[in-house]
């Protein structure tokens, strides 16, 4: 295979058909310095959204001219790049685990083993754009260079260097481009390596091949100007390449005599009706054969397109990604200007006249076809009339399957004509052309004569509308792997990262809204581990019966957890013991006078204030002390502070004594340990037996007074469980810490419950905290849950509730379509392998649909799901490594796609 590549500076390729390119890389994500000039796309996107896209991919069309060219490309993934980004960002541990594996190595690893075997990909897009000088020296020096560059590898010489000026010219043409660029879709210059990697990668389809991510930071393959011409590095090594049409597979064609078949494979000469193999007729694919063995590539050409479509079904090149295997396109672009493009409609239309009269002149009269090309003609005429900025766009686009046999090619082949087929669209495998248009997609090769046949024409708007330059992602860039992206039918890990939200000037706050059992405990309980796992801690509040969050932490953060239980009373929540200065003070005095219902202003508000200032002095200061207080000045005091002291002493006894309230006023129990860094990466509090007054008596003193003595304890402990989370959340902002809230509507019908959730949702980022909660509808998420940058929607049947769940995650609530998904289309009951299935919304508004994996960790998979009856870990041997989908498994994941 002849290479196109003469010489490479920078972005710049001078190709061996004489011309110059100038090669771009569209949404290129991050920078060296994890910058982003986008916002990133999800699959599903508000209305609004797409028209801005729209106008976007629209503009950038007709501010280029010339014969620019789009390459989609599909770069291969390979699961060691996802353990990259999975420990990206983590310290090294000052110490290892006393016992096994550090527990994130575990979750690495289970990853490792999950997607191994496993065909991912990543969608890249790619500009090529020719550039013109008017210079008659420059087109000669590239004339003479290409005319050079074909004789002298026969010569056995080098390709001609290029002068210094002619590289500044072309710099300069280059820069007029990028000016016409900016404004529209995020780009950068490609690198040398990326572009010798889009060779690689077309020569490696079905096979092995050389990374993006280990191109995307080499410098090599870069010309360098010296002595005043750029001298590049030989190239000659990418073109030991063998091409062959219709090459013969032996065990497609079940050749028996190798050696007489590889004559028909190495010249063509042999017939092909004298070897036991099909047709070259249907043998419509490239057999490419280079050192790492040999693949198969199918090249199909659009020729024809649908003459109307709806705006919703338009994005053909979007649909491509819901096939379950890769797609590469390349178009090639002709950009024709309006008054041009009207000419040749004139003529157009002045040669239907003509075939009009020819046919009024027969007996069948004129045919239904001329009148429906004249109407097209006629709407494209006043289209190109509308603005003088309107461009034609003539389109030659070209799409590429490969398989590692030629079966699997041809199979993927038709699966994709299918797919085509059902949309209006005609694609073909053109016999003869398959190199033609493999040639197409290389970088620096000029566009075939024998391709002009299938030629689109399209106004530049309508051309938008297909999604060519539309790029979807889902996730974060690194974190947790939290699971596939279903809205790609291979397979495509998605990642989160809520500990890095603070540092990237977010929100870490997630909430999570589903029916019961559509996953959200699980998620929760995911998500939580790999806080702890990656260094952070997980504070969580337990409201359930069976206290699951406690058996969880037990189990996946084994000798760095701590369970504080509010019935049992192992541990003290005394806030005297357990919080040193004016801190211990406050919480003590809110605690007692929200537990009496006193006011702080008022004569035993005063006395209280008084003996909690005495107790905390003391040398054991605890809440036992200030009863002790209360009793002493009942007998040293007179008057009304007498009278005040001798009451709250009593009613203070009256909630000693109960069994809920140990915790608070019992001295022997030991005090709760708050210094997570250095004693737990977990701390799961339980309030079950706690009660709360019901909603309404919040808001009427009376009815509150009323309520029966258990509730008012449960309110007066939940303050102090609520400042436990608090503290122990903002106690160190250089480490994360996660406060997870199961069942949210339980903390938030109580104001104490509710400030809890405010001063995480308002405070928390700049103290490195996040709230992670989850209810069964948005608005038990409480007022402020537009400050959660993570938003997860799973399976909702209620309309209703739908509605406001799609509000929640920023899609239009009165879309019939993502109104039927969430209702019915998410974690169906009832069908095994569809569970944990979420719409999630990440902080950079990208909107996609996900199947939550659960790692095969023995620690994890034993207490993770509730679901009666039925564990994960039931059917999970112990030491485990590979990963399930929540009960089911990658290749049986749905195939239905709703965009």
């Amino acid at each position: 295979m002849r290479i196109p590549i003469r010489h490479i500076a920078g972005h710049l390729v001078w190709s061996t058909h004489g011309s110059v390119w100038a090669l771009y890389r569209l949404h290129p994500g991050p920078d060296a310095r994890d910058r982003s000039e986008e916002p990133v796309q999800g699959t599903h996107v508000p209305a609004p959204v797409r028209d801005e896209q729209l106008a976007k991919v629209t503009h950038l069309i007709r501010s280029l001219s010339g014969a620019p060219r789009l390459i989609g490309l599909c770069a291969q993934v390979d699961p060691g790049e996802i353990a990259l980004r999975m420990i990206e960002g983590i310290e090294p541990a000052a110490t290892a685990p006393a016992h096994g594996p550090h527990p994130w190595v575990e979750n690495v690893e289970a990853t490792l083993d999950l997607l191994d075997g496993q065909e991912m990909h990543r969608r890249t897009l790619w500009l090529a754009v020719p550039l013109q000088t008017a210079t008659t020296g420059l087109q000669m020096s590239a004339s003479l260079g290409a005319m050079w560059a074909q004789m002298s590898p026969t010569l056995g010489m080098r390709p001609a260097p290029v002068a210094r000026r002619e590289v500044t010219a072309y710099r300069e043409q280059a820069a007029r481009v990028e000016a016409a660029l900016t404004g529209g879709i995020a780009y950068r210059p490609a690198r040398p390596a990326e572009i010798v990697w889009m060779i690689q990668h077309a020569v490696h389809r079905g096979l092995p091949e050389p990374l993006l991510a280990e191109a995307e930071t080499s410098d090599l393959y870069g010309g360098r100007i010296r002595q005043g011409v750029l001298r590049s590095p030989s190239y000659a090594d990418l073109g030991q390449v063998r091409l062959q049409e219709g090459g013969i597979d032996p065990e497609l064609d079940d050749v028996h005599d190798l050696s007489s078949a590889g004559r028909i494979t190495r010249s063509g000469r042999t017939a092909w009706w004298r070897l036991p193999a099909a047709s070259p007729l249907r043998r419509r694919w490239l057999q490419v054969e280079s050192d790492a063995g040999t693949g198969y590539q199918a090249q199909l050409a659009l020729a024809e397109c649908p003459p109307a479509v709806s705006q919703d079904a338009a994005d053909l090149f979007a649909q491509l990604e819901t096939l379950d295997f890769p797609v590469d396109y390349t178009v090639d672009l002709t950009l024709v200007p309006a008054e041009k493009a009207r000419e040749q409609v004139r003529r157009k239309k002045n040669e239907l006249i003509d075939q009009a009269d020819q046919y009024d002149a027969r007996p069948t009269g004129m045919p239904a076809s001329l009148t429906d090309a004249a109407r097209d003609l006629g709407e494209l005429d006043a289209r190109l009339s509308r603005t003088s900025a309107e461009v034609e766009v003539q389109s030659v686009t070209v799409l590429t399957v490969w398989g590692p046999t030629a079966a699997v090619c041809d199979a993927r082949a038709r699966a994709l004509s299918a797919l085509l087929g059902g949309a209006d669209y005609r694609a073909v495998r053109p016999a003869g052309l398959q190199e033609a248009l493999f040639a197409l997609g290389l970088p620096g090769t000029v566009r075939p004569g024998v391709v002009r046949e299938f030629t689109q024409h399209q106004v530049s708007e309508d051309w938008a509308l297909g999604g060519a330059f539309t790029h979807a992602e889902i996730g974060d860039p690194n974190g947790m792997f939290l699971g596939i992206d279903l809205d790609c039918g291979t397979t495509r890990p998605v990642m989160i990262n809520v500990a890095d939200a603070p540092k990237q000037d977010a929100s870490a706050s997630m909430g999570i809204v589903g029916d019961l059992g559509a996953g959200k405990s699980v998620l929760e309980k995911l998500i939580a581990e790999a806080v702890w796992a990656r260094g952070g801690c997980a504070i969580c509040i337990d409201r359930t019966p069976v206290r699951e969050w406690a058996t969880f932490a037990r189990t996946a953060a084994q000798g760095r957890v701590q369970i504080i239980d509010a019935a049992k009373a192992e541990v003290s929540i005394d806030p005297l013991r357990m919080f040193d200065g004016p801190e211990g003070r406050h919480y003590a005095l809110s605690y007692l006078t929200l537990q009496l219902g006193i006011g702080p202003m008022s004569t035993n508000g005063e006395v209280l204030h008084h003996a909690v200032e005495q107790a905390a002095a003391g040398d054991a200061p605890s809440m036992h002390r200030v009863l002790q207080v209360l009793e002493a000045m009942a007998t040293s005091e007179a008057g009304k502070r007498q009278d005040a002291a001798a009451t709250l002493a009593g009613l203070i006894r009256v909630v000693a004594t109960h069994s809920l309230a140990r915790m608070v006023f019992d001295p022997a129990l030991p005090p709760v340990r708050l210094d997570a860094s250095s004693t737990s990466d977990m701390i799961v509090i339980t309030t079950t037996g706690l009660k709360l007054p019901p909603k309404a008596a919040f808001g009427n003193p009376d009815i509150l007074h009323q309520q029966p003595l258990e509730a008012l304890i449960g309110r007066a402990v939940l303050y102090l469980i609520a400042a436990i989370a608090r503290q122990t959340a903002f106690e160190d902002p250089q480490r994360f810490t996660a406060v997870v809230l199961d069942e949210l509507y339980w903390l938030t019908s109580s104001a104490e419950g509710t400030a809890l959730v405010h001063e995480i949702l308002h405070d928390g980022r700049k103290h490195g905290a996040g709230l992670i909660a989850a209810s069964h509808d948005a608005e038990e998420l409480g007022p402020d849950r537009g400050l959660m940058a993570y938003r997860a929607l799973a399976r909702t049947t209620d309309r209703e509730r739908a509605r406001r769940g799609l509000e929640f995650i920023g899609l239009d609530p009165s879309d019939p379509e993502m109104l039927r998904l969430v209702t019915s289309g998410l974690s169906p009951v009832g069908q095994r392998g569809r569970e944990g299935e979420f719409l999630l919304t990440c902080p950079r508004q990208n909107t996609g649909r996900v199947k939550a994996v659960i790692p095969r960790i023995a620690r994890i998979t034993s207490a993770i799901t509730t679901t009666p009856g039925r564990r994960t870990g039931t059917s999970t041997q112990p030491g485990a490594a590979a990963g399930s989908l929540v009960g089911g498994s990658i290749d049986g994941r749905p195939k239905e796609q709703i965009r």
